[in-house]
């Protein structure tokens, strides 16, 4: 399989002197196409650091990181900023839409900046919105919108311009078990349709056997577990 990201070293510490907390240490990892990783642990060992890592949001204080096997300059903002419109779909906790436009157009606007043509981004948004049951919210705005409604625009958002990475820090947290049934499925279909990578962060342990792989952090360290299960069954049991 192709290898889509890699991280060499990573790590991350804050303070300075004899006050430094090491936050990752020394992260070495692969990710291939069409892979869909989990990331596991418990609160504040490292999971949302790595992942907004991944994701040209944070700068490692040691280490490097390859996007198809380019490195990723962290002092180069405008070179940030172009591959997180181009190659990164990122879904935070919460939903972080742009609360002067309507859905349609937060939407809308991923596709543009990525340079899409507007028949397929209007293609592209229609099937997101069927898919994840918001044809009626396409024109209103995010205030008039649930917490859960919300989210799943931010999903569609983050995969409306197939980007090759689709990184997501708990996307179901704020979703019934039904809906976050449909987003998984969504998300993991962007995986192996369009072959990229997924890694997402989740608590929800009902979700592992879903994944390729499972990822473990704990105190900073990462740890890595094949995962062999069958993804079909986990969706036939109840919470």
């Amino acid at each position: 399989m192709k290898n889509i990201m890699t991280c060499i070293g990573i790590a991350k510490s804050y303070g300075s002197g004899d006050i430094l907390e090491h936050v990752l240490k020394r992260v070495d990892l692969e990710f291939h196409e069409g892979q869909a990783s989990v990331l596991v642990g418990p609160s504040g060992s490292g999971k949302t650091t790595l992942l907004s890592i991944l994701g040209c949001l944070l700068a490692p204080s040691e280490g490097q990181l390859l996007i198809t096997d380019q490195h990723v300059n962290f002092t180069d903002k405008s070179s940030l900023t172009e591959v997180r419109r181009q190659k990164l779909g990122f879904i935070f906790q919460h939903a972080q839409l742009l609360p002067f436009l309507t859905i349609e157009e937060n939407l809308a606007i991923v596709g543009r900046n990525a340079g899409m043509m507007e028949e397929d981004i209007k293609q592209r948004l229609d099937g997101l919105l069927h898919r994840l049951e918001l044809q009626a919210m396409r024109y209103k705005h995010p205030a008039q919108l649930s917490g859960g409604q919300r989210q799943r625009v931010a999903i569609a958002r983050a995969l409306l311009h197939r980007p090759s990475i689709v990184l997501a820090d708990e996307p179901t947290a704020a979703l019934d078990w039904n809906t976050g049934k449909t987003v998984v499925e969504l998300l993991l279909e962007q995986a192996r349709t369009e072959q990229a990578v997924l890694v997402v962060v989740t608590h929800d342990t009902r979700m592992l056997p879903l994944f390729d792989r499972i990822l473990s952090i704990a105190d900073g360290i990462l740890s890595e577990q094949e995962q062999t299960a069958a993804a079909e069954n986990i969706f036939y049991t109840q919470p």
